[in-house]
């Protein structure tokens, strides 16, 4: 039998009850939230990463969003937009090779 310990999104607790699955529920704290949505990130990146899906992707922008909701990243979308700004997005598609900088 698999056991987890996880954050799941919120209707997985009415999935399992109609599946007749047992198991135990609980509340995150704040802070144990936080940790476990930055745990939820690697997990659906590496998904993404072994996958390629729109689905797992999906997942991984389900994460980004609950965790822009924290306080603690309030200020990411303007950091986002500075970082364009000084040093420029991805559309280019430019990949460099030589020795790594700092």
């Amino acid at each position: 039998m698999e056991t987890y310990n996880k954050l799941v999104r919120d209707k997985i607790p009415e999935i399992l009850d109609k599946k007749g699955i047992i198991y135990e529920k609980r509340i995150a704290s704040k802070k144990e939230y936080k940790i476990a949505l930055i745990k939820k990130l690697e997990e659906e990146t590496q998904e993404f990463q072994e996958e390629g899906s729109p689905e797992e992707l999906a997942d991984v922008l389900e994460v980004v969003k609950a965790l822009l909701k924290l306080p603690d990243y309030k200020n990411v979308e303007k950091i986002r937009i500075q970082k364009e700004k000084e040093r420029g997005s991805f559309n280019k598609k430019i990949i460099l090779k030589g020795s790594k900088y700092k």
